[in-house]
């Protein structure tokens, strides 16, 4: 389906029999049905605002079918908490004693979460979060 020009929003169909003409939702079973799912996702994404009923249940589904795709056969890396803290101190150009300076903690404290000898407190969580404008969930 890749087409030459990309999908607009303003010209994909508003009613659900139109839009299933224009790609019709089935099970998504190579790199081609992926791309081609995606395309037509990529177009509607930024206009979520303004579906209408149909376009949004079928936008819905469109992104199950990808969900459910890279579930199956998508080998996603195991990230810890310790593995986004040091992506985090890195895009700030903090390290290990910057960090315990972050925490208000002993000098030692940021080197020996970062080798794994101690684990972050709630405490530690909330004030990192806050810091770096994050989830705290990304670091349990």
């Amino acid at each position: 389906m890749k087409t030459k020009t990309r999908l607009r929003f303003a010209d994909l169909p508003r009613d659900y029999a139109g839009l299933c003409t224009l790609l019709p939702p089935r099970p998504i079973h190579d790199a081609v049905d992926y791309a081609n799912v995606s395309e037509v996702t990529d177009a509607m994404v930024l206009w979520s605002g303004k579906f209408t009923t149909d376009q949004r249940d079928y936008f819905d589904l469109l992104c199950s079918l990808l969900e459910d795709y890279d579930a199956a056969h998508v080998k996603w890396p195991k990230v810890t908490g310790v593995d986004v803290l040091n992506h985090l101190l890195a895009e700030h150009g903090l390290n290990a004693a910057g960090l315990s300076r972050l925490l208000g903690a002993s000098r030692n404290l940021g080197a020996m979460i970062l080798r794994g000898e101690r684990s972050l407190t709630l405490a530690h969580v909330r004030r990192l979060a806050a810091h770096f404008k994050v989830s705290p969930e990304v670091f349990l």
